[in-house]
């Protein structure tokens, strides 16, 4: 099959292709800086002569977006937004003028979009989406925002011959350079990867090959659209979550931080606290209903995996 991953060139997009790749299928990125065989490129915004790689391909999945991993100003949290809004758009201008249409749009999406809780897990017919808790800090409210806008763009999309679907993906956990996982590894193998605030709020995260897999299971299901949570099925608080890192890493003991000493840590990594401390408490409802079934669905086994694996990779 032909796989178009628009945005591919990110973390995510590096271990969707790679596995996709290896099983023989095509695999074409769109990037803004295009650098080799297999990539096209494209402004995230206009339609252009890359929607000629869309036009008579299987698959597309767009990851397209600014990264998250930043400083929550209004200059990066408009552009968190535009290039989300803008690429679902205009992938759905590209699809909806194709000859020969994808039979499936799998659009990324996040757990995010969900509320800051700690009494239940949201799933995709239960939960609560967020944006009006009480007691947070009202831009937290900003990346609810974005989660719907970008939700809404896929829907609105005119493309009646191709499925789609919302990837309402957790954190992926991959072994890869500069990933999530890297970085909280390092943390952990500094001694700083202790509780935050506590540590009571919940981290959801989903292992990179179950993540490859729920891609798969979700092209070959036609009878599956709308929002689909890409998460493991046992979130856990994040005191748990980082003493499993660390323990499989060896390193027995993780330095507490308070909320102030969060806030200078991710200022220090020009990063904001919100990715810290919301409780992200996010269950996989849809797929495990329609039978699928996790390599890894819980933490400990999966962080013993991704640190041999991240071993043999350095």
């Amino acid at each position: 099959m032909k796989f178009v991953l628009p945005g591919g060139t990110g973390q995510v997009g590096s271990v969707l292709r790679r596995a996709l790749a290896a099983q023989g299928h095509e695999v074409v990125v769109l990037g803004r800086r295009p650098a080799g065989a297999g990539e096209v490129g494209w402004d995230g915004r206009t339609l252009g002569a890359w929607a000629e790689e869309v036009d008579g391909s299987d698959v597309v999945i767009n990851l397209a977006g600014r990264s998250v991993s930043c400083r929550y100003t209004p200059e990066n949290l408009k552009a968190m937004m535009d290039s989300r809004v803008d690429s679902a758009r205009v992938v759905g201008e590209a699809i909806g003028a194709a000859v020969r249409p994808p039979k499936v749009w799998l659009q990324m999406s996040t757990a995010t979009v969900y509320a800051h809780r700690f009494d239940a897990a949201n799933d995709e017919e239960t939960g609560v989406v967020g944006g009006n808790e009480p007691d947070v800090p009202g831009y937290w409210g900003f990346s609810v925002d974005i989660a719907t806008a970008w939700e809404r763009e896929l829907e609105k999309a005119d493309t009646p011959h191709t499925r789609k679907v919302a990837l309402r993906s957790a954190m992926v956990m991959s072994p890869d350079r500069g990933g999530v996982f890297d970085v909280l590894s390092w943390l952990a193998r500094l001694g700083l990867g202790g509780p935050v605030a506590g540590g009571a709020q919940y981290v959801s995260w989903i292992h990179d090959r179950d993540f490859v897999r729920a891609v798969e299971f979700l092209v070959e299901r036609d009878d599956l659209a709308g929002p689909v949570n890409l998460a493991a099925p046992a979130p856990l608080p994040q005191r748990g979550f980082m003493r499993a890192l660390r323990s499989a890493w060896g390193v027995p003991v993780g330095l507490p931080a308070t909320r102030w000493m969060a806030e200078l840590g991710a200022f220090a990594l020009r990063s904001d606290t919100e990715l810290l401390l919301k409780s992200r408490r996010v269950v996989p409802g849809r797929l495990l209903a329609a039978g699928f079934t996790f390599d890894h669905p819980h933490w400990p086994g999966a962080a013993d995996d991704l640190v041999r694996r991240h071993r043999r990779q350095r």
